[in-house]
């Protein structure tokens, strides 16, 4: 149902408000690029800073800039189940095409509690669902076996793996079948992934190098591995630089270099270090996303 290269999209701050202006040019500028989808209010998106109107906004904005080109796949997980569903219904009868649900952080529930979790959001709206595995951020790990106990309801789709672990990611996909969608969440593994089975990624370099990541994917599934694998080792320093400290403050920066945005990020994440600045510059000069 979901492939290609997905942007984890950031959301721009001015002057501490969200910046609706830039955010509805910065989805034009992955579309214009030929990005597969458009995820709002995810990690990138700085959802856990976001209050509640503004994430309901920045979704509809989302919703309402795409105009339907491409799937809009709304986050809207969080580590309360009941909060969860409001936002999930809301993404739904907003029109989106699907949502993003993080596993639950901070709780650190069983693999039955994430059975639960899932099973009631899926069972209380019936738009498309997609799971979050991101252990380093929620430190919870969604093992295989849960996934696929799952993937048997029907609005149950497919899963963003950020456990970095490519086998795990190789049980998703065998236990779970060729229908069910596995969407890388790290972009240094969306090549390996696609080689397992991936359907694609859910991406934060999308954000500055849309194109080549969208031509990454495509490459590989045009079955031009050369084309891929040079793609993939073009913007692996790149990635590398946008992890420099924690996401999403480097592609916040990266994008203000580019122009796009404001560089302003909320605390308590705030602005690199004077050194990691450089680096981050450095690389966007090699990459030639700026002068």
């Amino acid at each position: 149902m979901f492939k290609g290269a997905i942007v984890a999209i950031v959301t721009p701050f001015r002057n501490g408000v969200v910046d609706e202006d830039a955010f509805r040019g910065l989805i034009e500028f992955q579309i214009e690029n030929g990005t597969s989808g458009i995820v709002p209010c995810g990690t990138t998106g700085e959802s856990s800073t976001l209050s509640h109107e503004e994430h309901d906004r920045v979704i509809e904005i989302t919703i309402d800039a795409v105009r339907k080109r491409v799937p809009v796949i709304a986050g809207t997980g969080s580590n309360s189940t009941a909060e969860a569903l409001r936002l999930t219904k809301h993404a739904y009868e907003s029109g989106a095409d699907a949502a993003l649900l993080v596993c639950p952080y901070y709780n650190r529930p069983s693999q039955e509690g994430l059975y639960q979790h899932f099973k009631a959001i899926a069972e209380g709206v019936p738009i498309p669902q997609i799971f979050y595995n991101i252990p380093g951020r929620t430190g919870v790990n969604m093992l295989p076996e849960t996934v696929a106990r799952l993937s048997t309801m029907k609005n149950i789709v497919g899963i963003k793996e950020a456990s970095g672990n490519l086998k795990q990611m190789s049980d998703v996909i065998m236990l779970c079948g060729g229908d069910f969608d596995v969407l890388s969440g790290d972009d240094n593994l969306t090549l390996p992934l696609l080689a397992q089975g991936g359907k694609g990624v859910i991406s934060v370099v999308s954000n500055v190098a849309p194109a080549d990541m969208a031509a990454m994917v495509q490459a590989y599934e045009r079955g031009e591995l050369a084309k891929a694998k040079e793609l993939h080792y073009k913007m692996s320093p790149l990635v590398d630089a946008l992890f420099i400290e924690t996401n999403p403050v480097p592609v916040k920066a990266a994008l203000s270099m580019m122009g796009k945005i404001d560089y302003d990020v909320r605390l308590p994440l705030c602005k690199l270090s004077e050194s990691n600045y450089e680096k981050l510059r450095t690389a966007m000069k090699n990459y030639g996303l700026i002068p």
